[in-house]
C-alpha cells in the first residue's frame, strides 16, 4: 500500500517525505496533491543508472505530459533527464523553468504552426515527426529559419501492448505515426533525408501505457531493427538514436504486479544488442520516455470528508471534497486506487465505503468498496498513486479551483503549484456588454 518514503507516524498520521500529511492539509487545504520527490529521484536515478552500467549513450526522457510543472521539470533537470513536451504549453513551461533547450524532444499528432516555431525559435533538441502534413511544414519551417531541424520519424510498429496483454496487427489503427507495414515510414525517411533542412536521427515508437512486461518493448525493437537494415540497405540510412517510447506500468493497487525501472530497461539493451549483432548495425543511442513510473506513484492526493449517504442494505456513500474535477481517471476508464484515513491510518477497519466526489454527476466516483475505519466529517481520505494525470488533467467542471501541489523531502514541505482561488476562476471571463438604451 505504502510507496517511497510513505510511513504511519507516532501520531498515527500518514507521513511523507517526513512530513506530517495532516499538518500538510491544514496548512495548504484541500484537496491537496503531495509529491514524495525522494521516490522520484529513486526512480531516475534507476532508469539512468541501468544504461550507464551497460557503458550505453542513452536519454531517459520524462514524459511530462504525466505531469506539468516548472517545479517537476526542474527536478528532472537536477537528475540530468531529458524531457518530452507534447504542446506548446509543455514546451513554453519547460522553457520558463530553464530546462537545457538540447534535451527537450516535442512530441503530438498535430503541432501547429505557431507550436513548431517556437520549437525552432528555442533551439530544441528533437521534434518527433509523426505524420506528412507535419513533415511537409517542418521541412518549410526550417528552410525559413535557416536550419537543420533534428527529428525523429514516429512509426507504429503494429504493437500494443497494456498490462500483461500485447497484440500484434499487421497495420496498425492509430492515430499517431507513419506506419512501419505499408510504405508510409518508408516514404517518409526518403522526403526527410531529401532535405537539406532536416537532420534524421533516427526512429520512435509507443507502443502503450501501463504496461507490465517487457515483451511488448522486445518485438518493438525487433520490428525497428529490422526496418533500419531495410533502410541501411536501401537509403543507406543509419540511425544514431532509438526510441522506444514509454508505458512503464505502476502499481495503482494490489491487483498490480510491474517490473521494476531497471528489469524494463536491463531487457531492451538485451534486445537491442541482439539486433545490433544480427543486423550488423552500429550501437545506436537508446531513448525512452518514463511518464508515469517517474510520478504516478510518488504522489498522493489528501482530502477532506464531508457527508455521508447510506442506501440501506445496498451501499454507503462517503464524500470527499475533490472528486472527478483533480482525479478524472475513474470517471474515464474506471481505474482503481487504495486509500486510507490520513488521520488515523491504525485503526481498525468498520466498514465498507464508496467514496464520491462532489461533482454534479453520477459518474464522480473515486473508490467503490473501500474498506475503512468509520469515517467522520472531518477526517483525511488520502488517495494513493495520483502522481500521474492528476493535476495535468485537473479541470473546473462546477467551477471548482484546482487543489495546490506539494512537494515533500527530507522533513521540508515546498508549495509549488498555488491552489486556485474564486477569483482565478473569472479572471479570464469577459463580462457581457450592458446594452444602450434607444
Amino acid at each position: 500500500m505504502f510507496h517511497g518514503t510513505s510511513r504511519v507516524n507516532e501520531r498515527g498520521h500518514l507521513e511523507i517525505g517526513g512530513v506530517d500529511t495532516i499538518e500538510l492539509a491544514k496548512t495548504y487545504g484541500t484537496p491537496l496533491y503531495v509529491y514524495d520527490v525522494a521516490l522520484i529521484r529513486k526512480r531516475a536515478r534507476a532508469f539512468k543508472q541501468t544504461f550507464e552500467k551497460h557503458g550505453l549513450r542513452a536519454q531517459v526522457a520524462y514524459a511530462s505530459k504525466a505531469f506539468s510543472a516548472i517545479a517537476i521539470v526542474q527536478l528532472m533537470a537536477e537528475e540530468g533527464l531529458s524531457l518530452d513536451v507534447v504542446s506548446g504549453g509543455e514546451l513554453y513551461t519547460a522553457l520558463k523553468a530553464g530546462f537545457p533547450v538540447e534535451r527537450i524532444h516535442f512530441h503530438g499528432n498535430n503541432k501547429s504552426r505557431e507550436e513548431l516555431e517556437m520549437a525552432l525559435r528555442a533551439g530544441i533538441g528533437c521534434i518527433v515527426v509523426d505524420n506528412f502534413y507535419e513533415l511537409s511544414l517542418l521541412e518549410q519551417l526550417s528552410r525559413e529559419f535557416e536550419r537543420k531541424t533534428p527529428i525523429l520519424l514516429r512509426v507504429t510498429p503494429g504493437i500494443e501492448a497494456h498490462t500483461h496483454d500485447y497484440i500484434l496487427t499487421g497495420q496498425e489503427d492509430s492515430k499517431f505515426g507513419f506506419d512501419l507495414h505499408n510504405g508510409q515510414a518508408d516514404e517518409a525517411l526518403k522526403q526527410a533525408l531529401a532535405s537539406p533542412h532536416l537532420q534524421v536521427l533516427g526512429i520512435h515508437c509507443h507502443i502503450g501505457s501501463q504496461i507490465f512486461e517487457a515483451t511488448g518493448f522486445v518485438l518493438a525493437a525487433k520490428k525497428l531493427f529490422e526496418k533500419l537494415a531495410a533502410w541501411r540497405d536501401q537509403y543507406r540510412f543509419v540511425a544514431e538514436v532509438v526510441n522506444l517510447g514509454g508505458g512503464f506500468g505502476i502499481r495503482y493497487t494490489s491487483e498490480d504486479d510491474p517490473l521494476a525501472p531497471e528489469q524494463y530497461v536491463e531487457e531492451i539493451i538485451q534486445e537491442v544488442k541482439r539486433d545490433v549483432e544480427m543486423f550488423s548495425l552500429p550501437m545506436p543511442e537508446i531513448w525512452i520516455e518514463p511518464g508515469r513510473s517517474l510520478v504516478g506513484d510518488a504522489g498522493t492526493t489528501i482530502y477532506s470528508i464531508g457527508s455521508r449517504k447510506e442506501v440501506p442494505n445496498i451501499r454507503q456513500y462517503v464524500a470527499v471534497d475533490g472528486g472527478m474535477s483533480d482525479n478524472i481517471r475513474p470517471a474515464l476508464y474506471e481505474a482503481k486506487y487504495e486509500a486510507v484515513l490520513a488521520n488515523r491510518v491504525l485503526d481498525e477497519k468498520e466498514e465498507v465505503v464508496s467514496i464520491a466526489g462532489k461533482c454534479c454527476e453520477s459518474g464522480d466516483m473515486l473508490i467503490w468498496d473501500l474498506p475503512l475505519p468509520k469515517a467522520e466529517a472531518g477526517d483525511y481520505l488520502a488517495v494513493f498513486c495520483t502522481g500521474a494525470y492528476g493535476y495535468a488533467m485537473a479541470n473546473n467542471y462546477n467551477r471548482l479551483p484546482r487543489p495546490a501541489v506539494v512537494f515533500v523531502e527530507n522533513g521540508e514541505a515546498q508549495l509549488v503549484i498555488r491552489r486556485e482561488t474564486y477569483e482565478d476562476l473569472v479572471r479570464l471571463d469577459v463580462p457581457l456588454k450592458t446594452k444602450v438604451n434607444k
